[in-house]
Formats: C-alpha cells, structure tokens, sequence
C-alpha cells in the first residue's frame, strides 16, 4: 500500500505565536499565525490591543455561531474594514435587516444560476479554456492559476452580463484583485494593533477601482438602453427594488452588488480549482480512473447537463478539494451581548472564528486529515463528517448562495480538463499557499499539461 499524498499546508507554529510574533506574521497571511493546537482547540482565544477573539473549533460551537438562530451573531465589522473599498455595503457586508432588505431584493437575480439554465454558459466558457490551452506552448509548464481565474470569471461575467471575457480582462482582475488583497492584509494587522495604515488604505481604494472599472461602463451602457430585454443578472438587479420603500439600486449600489457577485463567484472557485488541479497533478492514477468516468458517462460525446449526475469521482475531487484548501478559511462573527462559553466570558464586540481550515482538517473529524483522498467522500464511515465538518461554504442562514453553481461549474471544468489533458506537477515547483482575503498560491501552480489526443 502506498503512503498518501499529503499537498502541501504550512507547518503550524510549536506554540502559540506572542503580540509580536503574531504581528509580523500575520501581515503577510493568517494561516501561517496557526499552531499545533489550533487544529484540536475546541475554543480558544487570542487577546490583540484592539480586538479580542475567539476560535470555535467544538461542533454544537460551531452549530450555535453559524446557525445563529437568535441572529446574535452578525458578520464581524473586521470584514468591513477589510472590504468596504471593494464591495461597499453590498449584501455581503451588511448585517440585520439591511442584510434582510438587500437580499430580497437580488434573490430573483440568481434564477439566472439556475444550473440547468447556467449551463450553457459555463459550457461554452471550459470549451474556450480547453482551445486557449491546447493553443499554448505546452513543452513549457503552464501556470494554472490565472488560468482557473479566467475561465471562473468568464462563466460569472457571462451569466452576469450576457458577454464574454476577454483573457487580458481577466488578467486586470487577476492583478488588481491580488494587489488589493496583499495591501488589505497588512491594513488589517496594522489596525488590529492601533498603528497607522493610510498609506495601505490608498493602496486598497486604488486596486478597487481598478476591478469597478471593468463594471462602470457596462452598468452605463445598460442604464442608457430604452427597451433592455438581457436575461440576465444585471437585468434583474436594475429591475430590483427595495420590499418597503420600492426605491431601486443606485449607480454606485449597483456596482457594489456586482462587485460581489463577480469576486464571489469567480474568485473562490478559482481557488479552488487550482489547489485541486495541483493535487490532481500528483495522481496519475486517479486521473485514469476519472477519465474512464467521464468517458463512461458520455460515450466519447460533448459534455452535457445530463452527464453531470454520473460523474460522482469528479464530483468527490472537487469536495476533497474544498476540504483540504476552503478559498474563505475563516468566518469571522461578532459577539453583541455578554455571554460565557466553555468557561470563557465574551463581551461586545468580541470576534468568534469559525475555521473551515481548521475544522476540515481537525483529526477529530477526519481520518488522516492532511492527506488528498477523494474516496472519503463514498466512504460509509466519513458520510458524518462530510455532513458536519465540511463547510467551505459557510453554513446557516448566510451559506454561499453560489454552492451549487461553483460545484457545477467546477465538476464541469475539471471534467474538462481531465479529458484533455494528462497532468503532472511542474518538477522542482510545490506550490506555497499564502492566506488572506482567499486562499491562493504565493507563486502560482505551474504544471505540465500532456494533450490525450493531438489537435
């Protein structure tokens, strides 16, 4: 029997890491602030000179923060801090009834990711990866992370606009996106800490409109057209209006909301993807296996709708994936009334964690829980522990309301991929993951992709 393949994750610190120790780590990415026992802690807590949190590892902790069934505990204002200047007071920032206000209102938007209606789109976008692939010098690694953002931004632009992406449009994403998530992290930090930050702040307002540059005109073109008749998000969302007052979105709340919806829906299945394509790499068997999968369910023709269902391997690939690099790693909420939990008092303000990195990889939920095994997810003894201790989608009443998109999309592209090419990991590279908005690789995926069959 053959040792697992363990992908690679930071080693976590001996103990845990000091005020400054933590500060000097924590500007370049949160994962890395991690120790042994963080992974097995049930409640643990970390006092900073501006905050105080907490990290909720115990199941009925976990059940109580995310369900929230008293609505007492809201999104952290840390994450506001860290993505007003991109997403402004989108449904994603917002708390309450605010939350409640703006999310009846896009909710008929997404009848657009509708998957059977999505698919399509998301079709036609993995055909124009797989030729922009086979058009590359492939004697030459292939870094294929800018790559998993283009094709998972073109799906969303596509079903957002009703328009195509063009591979530099996605590059200026890429870019501006990763920009703002290295000047956002070290702001964080810093205010964490009381020290001044406006130099990053700059930075971060700087990369934002960089990304709302690619929506403005869009949005103003649409608004200028007489008789719209686009099926699509867009549509729906100039068509929304408020449940009490019946005012519509503004121009500047419109690009709040398009900017979350683009930057959730393709920035974490991009993640995603390419963390699974890199394990994927380092299994040349389980690439046979899936192969034969696919070929099983389609007999050799394109991929449709229909064929979805029967691929379970790859279906379990892209959950494995998930589990062991969830793109949004930690859940930040706010405690707002006294309370007491596991023999620790929290006040006001206080900040509760809940870490799908950590819970997803806790040992107490999973057998060898570092280790790439796709097959733990048909395995009868870790059904429970899929139910419980995977959530890279959140869970409760705020769950990713694009799970079954990004989970079709990402079956379908990798499916894709799978029956393309043969993948090996670049020789002399390992990826190295760095952690701070999502989850992404410092220095890129690069691999070898080898086409099954001439073009």
């Amino acid at each position: 029997m053959t040792d697992p393949f363990i992908p690679p994750f930071p080693k976590p610190l001996k103990s845990k890491a000091g005020l400054i120790r933590r500060f000097l780590i924590g500007r370049s990415s949160w994962i890395h602030t991690l120790f042994e026992k963080s992974y097995t802690l049930k409640l643990g807590r970390t006092r900073l000179p501006r905050l105080t949190f907490f990290v909720v590892g115990e199941p009925s902790l976990v059940a109580e923060v995310m369900d929230d069934p008293q609505r007492i505990f809201p999104k952290h204002r840390l994450l506001n801090d860290m993505l007003d200047p991109l997403l402004g007071r989108s449904v994603f920032s917002v708390n309450g009834k605010e939350w409640a206000d703006q999310r009846a209102m896009i909710n008929p938007a997404f009848q657009h990711t509708n998957l059977k209606r999505a698919f399509p789109a998301m079709a036609a976008a993995g055909a124009d990866l797989i030729a922009m692939l086979r058009a590359r010098d492939l004697t030459r690694p292939v870094d294929i992370d800018p790559l998993m953002t283009h094709v998972a931004a073109d799906i969303i632009f596509r079903t957002l606009f009703t328009m195509t992406l063009t591979e530099t449009e996605s590059q200026t994403v890429y870019e501006a996106f990763n920009r703002y998530q290295a000047v956002a992290q070290p702001s964080t930090v810093l205010g964490l800490y009381g020290l001044p930050r406006g130099f990053y702040r700059r930075r971060m307002a700087r990369a934002a409109a960089d990304v709302h540059a690619l929506f403005a005109p869009i949005l103003t073109a649409r608004l200028a057209e007489t008789e719209a008749d686009h099926a699509d998000i867009l549509q729906a969302l100039i068509a929304a209006r408020h449940p009490e007052t019946g005012a519509a979105f503004t121009f500047a709340e419109l690009i709040d909301q398009l900017s979350i919806i683009f930057l959730a829906g393709h920035e974490t299945s991009a993640s995603a993807l390419g963390w699974t394509l890199y394990c994927l790499a380092e299994s040349p068997a389980l690439q046979e296996s899936l192969w034969a999968e696919i070929d099983a369910a389609t007999g050799g023709a394109p991929l449709a709708f229909e064929h979805l269902k029967s691929l379970d391997g790859v279906r379990n690939l892209f959950r494995e994936g998930l589990r062991l690099y969830p793109p949004v790693s930690f859940l930040p909420r706010e405690v707002t009334c006294p309370m007491e939990r596991r023999g620790k008092a929290m006040k006001p303000g206080d900040m509760l964690v809940v870490s799908p990195w950590l819970i997803q990889r806790s040992p107490e939920h999973w057998k060898c829980p570092h280790a790439f095994d796709p097959d733990r997810f048909a395995r009868a003894e870790e059904l429970q522990a899929a139910k419980q201790a995977w959530l890279p989608f959140g869970r409760g009443p705020r769950i990713c309301i694009g799970a079954g998109f990004a989970q079709q999309e990402a079956v379908l592209i990798l499916a894709e991929i799978i029956r393309a090419f043969r993948l090996s990991a670049a020789p002399g590279h390992t990826p190295e993951l760095v952690n701070r908005l999502t989850l992404r690789p410092k220095n890129g995926i690069h691999l070898i992709l080898n086409p099954r069959v001439a073009d």
